[in-house]
């Protein structure tokens, strides 16, 4: 299986933060479609704390275009979210997002406005660190 340039460094921010590991990737299989929310080499990891049930989808936004990344990331949360909602409803979903990339093209009014409309929540962390940053409900 492919996984994202930082999906360990996430992992370890991740576990820094005592959180538990459940699934990775986590699958999901609705309508007789199966998720292993990893297309496009971008793996889903689902973690526990505190009976808080989450699923995160890693970015790393180091492809030669940030805005085809960030089209393709729109795309996967949306397809996520929904099929998610359907398998396991309490499961919240977040997009993690590296403090550089949040911090210049996120800041940018329609980046806001796309993640405001697709009503996406994101972690931001610093995969050099290898530390959560930011979680933005």
């Amino acid at each position: 299986m492919a996984r994202d340039f930082y999906h360990n460094d996430f992992r370890k921010a991740l576990e820094k933060e005592g959180w538990l590991i459940t699934h990775d990737p986590y699958e999901m299989n609705v309508d007789q479609i199966g998720y292993e929310i990893d297309l496009g080499a971008e793996p889903l990891v689902a973690a526990e704390k505190d009976g808080k049930k989450i699923a995160i989808e890693i970015k790393s936004f180091v492809g030669p275009s940030r805005l085809n990344e960030f089209h393709k990331a729109v795309g996967q949360f949306n397809d996520y979210y929904v099929a998610l909602e359907m398998w396991e409803p309490e499961r919240v979903l977040y997009l993690a997002i590296p403090e550089s990339t949040y911090n210049s093209f996120f800041q940018k009014t329609v980046i806001q406005k796309s993640i405001e409309r697709i009503g996406a929540k994101l972690v931001i962390y610093n995969p050099q660190i290898q530390l959560i940053v930011q979680w933005i409900n």
